[in-house]
């Protein structure tokens, strides 16, 4: 027998982020009980050192919400059923035993198990993503599937705004299966993928690498090169098949030589700058064409 309520209407949350707020809000205003929200520890932010709760936590205390950082608080608040959005912890057997969980993974599963599912998406040149309402299982993101939706990647779109569209539709696909039941999970079928989480020096653009790769990296955000010695943001890019004269890294007008073709910078950060277009910081850098980035 499931240990899935068909329709439960107390429903404890976990999740961190600010990706996982707007379910929890959502869960509210669908007019769900929430008797608890889990989320990690306060961090000391700041130059004072003081206190900050996650996004998640704060949303918690803004709808008067209980909340706690002890996974093991979920065996006594009651809930029919707890809801993971980003948490970010592996969950215990002992809870699992106990509290039937489910989850909203940003990935077509088994494609893209583990942290960082939208991110290596786009860094792979997937054509496709989506979100899948998963049971939480022992193992990382193995539980059967109850439901899931797929969307296309645009060619050009970032992170953030892909995951904002994720989010939205994993809000909605799990609203509608608590309203309609959650039914039998099933298992996941192919070959298992994994999504390490992202390393900061992965935003680092090596411009020997392919100019198609580079603008995958542009689209995660904070990509970074050096200019003139100093750090160089770039927050908007568009690879070309056409190559720049000149070794890696070559500036040619407002292109910079790649590995293989060229990559058309459009928007930048200079150190102590704002984000500006990158003609502007081009003139205002007064960089000649020849000079060479990431040295």
């Amino acid at each position: 027998m499931s240990p899935f309520v068909d329709q439960p209407r107390r429903i404890a949350y976990l999740g961190s982020p600010d990706l996982a707020v707007p379910p929890l809000e959502a869960l509210v205003d669908a007019g769900y009980e929430v008797p608890l929200v889990v989320s990690r520890p306060d961090r000391r932010r700041g130059r004072g050192g003081q206190l900050s709760p996650s996004p998640v936590r704060a949303a918690a205390l803004r709808l008067g919400l209980p909340t706690s950082d002890r996974v093991d608080d979920l065996l006594d608040c009651g809930a029919e059923l707890g809801v993971v959005v980003a948490f970010g912890r592996l969950i215990k057997p002992h809870v699992l035993e106990r509290v039937p969980l489910v989850n909203l993974h940003f990935s077509l599963l088994p494609r893209w198990r583990g942290a960082a599912p939208v991110e290596r998406a786009i860094l792979a040149g997937d054509e496709r993503t989506g979100v899948c309402l998963m049971e939480v299982a022992e193992e990382l993101d193995t539980g059967g599937v109850f439901r899931r939706a797929e969307v296309e990647i645009g060619p050009e779109e970032t992170l953030d705004e892909l995951r904002a569209r994720l989010v939205d539709l994993g809000t909605e696909l799990l609203l509608r299966a608590l309203a309609e039941g959650l039914g039998e999970p099933e298992p996941q079928v192919g070959e298992p993928t994994y999504a390490a989480k992202l390393e900061p020096e992965e935003l680092h653009l090596d411009w020997s690498s392919p100019a198609v790769h580079l603008g995958r990296v542009v689209r995660l955000g904070r990509a970074w090169t050096t200019a003139a010695g100093r750090r160089l943001i770039v927050w908007r890019a568009r690879p070309h098949e056409e190559d720049v004269d000149g070794p890696p890294g070559t500036l040619r007008g407002t292109s910079v030589a790649t590995g293989r073709g060229s990559l058309e910078l459009l928007e930048v950060q200079p150190e102590g700058r704002g984000r500006q277009q990158a003609e502007a910081w081009r003139r205002g850098a007064r960089l000649a064409d020849g000079e060479r980035l990431g040295e």
